[in-house]
């Protein structure tokens, strides 16, 4: 089997083939944070399914360029701008290095390239000159450019490819003044916005006058400079489906005049809605969290991207505290696998098994389905649970289960848990107990043993003596 993966384009599940005559190198790029505040965990189900699709296509073969937007000016950026008087950059720039901070404790991998909006000024102007050159956009009389659909579907385009409009519906020529999608309608929209004096500071030059880039704009014009007019793989929210990722591409395709069967974007992939508890996330719900929020309660990050990754990433994911839980219980299962594989192969090498990674690359190539990838996992791991405690596991096959273990890894990105030292005085008291043993004081030991517990540590009693874990 080859990748496969849900085009929205074709509304069907395709074969993935690159651009690329090689059919190696993958250009790809995942719509980013808009930094206005700390990204929520509905927000991180996307950016974990694009670290999950790009792994994927690493471990598939491919050489990924993988490119993730900043948006760092837009309505609601310029709103908190203006209500804390701090300067743009300054406001940004704590949410931008707080979402890096996040993406690393879900262990996604860095994208290669993170442009910033603000840092595309020029290449944003020259794609609203060259909308407006090409007559598919029109300057207005307070200095703001708009993107005309009905002259982009006169020159022969299509506006609607990602979802079905109802054009009878619609209110062409309204003109919308927020970037917020939720305000949006399916009307002519603002490529450029005239400076107002709510905006402050935050302005541009330009050959319209003083004022800022739309926010459908911003995407076109990062992607095209960083990966050209056409590439291979664009993700994002479902929620961004219409109207941004529509604009993109009737801004994109309409610029560039694409030639009859190309197209601005080959695949456009989309992650589905994410709710908390069964409900869709607010804060007057009291359901509203972040990454932060849920570590401060406790769990690691691995185990809540063990959690986002649990579902696939078209199916509306339900998150729950007991679904957090179970994803603790289950990775702990794994990890005591692992150990007991380590403890056993002895630091012996070897090559993963290729029956078990045809099994789980079989599922991840069949539109990234983790339900069946995990369940090759736990199958395997409950056979290998099996034959070590029945004495029929060798060490060369404990050193091939870790190696299977390491190929499997670099598509979900778990990694190991961080090793915990045992504060000083709970090794004493296992050195107490060990002595305890030896002098057959075994109620001493057993009452020893019941305060190590009492301070959070269990102990472990493997062939190479016992060992402190963390409860």
């Amino acid at each position: 089997m080859a990748l496969r993966l849900h085009n929205t384009l074709a509304r069907s599940v395709e074969p993935f083939v690159p651009l690329d005559p090689s059919g190696k190198h993958v250009g790809f790029y995942c719509c980013g944070p808009t930094v206005y505040d700390f990204g929520h965990i509905g927000n991180f189900r996307t950016f974990v399914c694009a670290d999950l699709a790009r792994r994927a296509l690493e471990f598939c073969g491919f050489s990924v360029r993988h490119v993730m937007n900043i948006t760092d000016v837009e309505d609601k950026i310029i709103r908190r701008v203006r209500e804390t008087g701090k300067e743009l950059r300054d406001y940004t720039r704590g949410y931008e290095e707080a979402f890096f901070e996040d993406l690393r404790r879900l262990s996604c991998l860095q994208p290669h390239l993170t442009p910033r909006a603000t840092e595309y000024i020029p290449q944003i102007i020259a794609l609203v000159s060259r909308l407006i050159e090409r007559g598919i956009a029109y300057q207005t009389s307070d200095g703001s450019v708009y993107f005309s659909i009905e002259r982009y579907q006169s020159d022969g385009r299509q506006y609607g490819q990602l979802v079905t409009l109802n054009f009878d519906e619609m209110r062409v020529g309204d003109r919308v003044q927020q970037d917020e999608y939720a305000k949006e309608t399916a009307a002519d929209f603002a490529l450029w916005k005239a400076r107002v004096p709510e905006d402050g500071s935050v302005f541009w030059p330009s050959p319209w006058g003083e004022g800022r880039p739309g926010w459908h704009i911003e995407c076109s014009a990062m992607s095209m400079d960083a990966l050209g007019s056409s590439f291979d793989l664009h993700l994002g929210g479902e929620d961004l489906m219409f109207p941004h990722h529509e604009d993109e591409i009737a801004q994109s395709e309409g610029a560039c005049a694409h030639s009859p069967g190309v197209r601005f974007v080959k695949y456009w992939v989309h992650v589905a809605h994410l709710l908390v508890e069964g409900k869709k996330m607010s804060k007057s719900l009291g359901n509203f969290f972040t990454v932060r929020d849920l570590m401060a309660k406790g769990f690691s990050g691995r185990e809540i991207r063990f959690e986002l990754l649990r579902s696939h990433y078209r199916e509306n994911f339900n998150f729950t505290f007991d679904g957090l839980a179970g994803a603790r219980a289950s990775l702990a299962r794994i990890d005591e696998c692992l150990e007991k594989l380590a403890e056993r192969a002895g630091g012996t090498r070897a090559t993963a098994d290729p029956s078990v990674e045809k099994e789980f690359r079989d599922a991840i190539e069949d539109d990234l389905n983790v339900a069946a990838a995990w369940g090759v996992v736990f199958t395997w791991v409950k056979n290998l649970n099996k034959a070590m405690s029945e004495g029929g596991l060798t060490q060369q096959a404990a050193a091939t289960a870790l190696a299977t273990w390491e190929r499997i890894d670099q598509v979900f990105g778990l990694g190991r848990p961080a090793e915990v030292a045992a504060p000083d005085e709970v090794v004493k008291l296992l050195e107490a107990r060990q002595a305890a043993r030896k002098a057959r004081d075994f109620k001493g030991a057993d009452s020893l043993r019941d305060q190590i517990k009492a301070a959070g540590w269990v102990i472990e009693d493997t062939p190479q003596g016992a060992k402190l874990k963390k409860a």
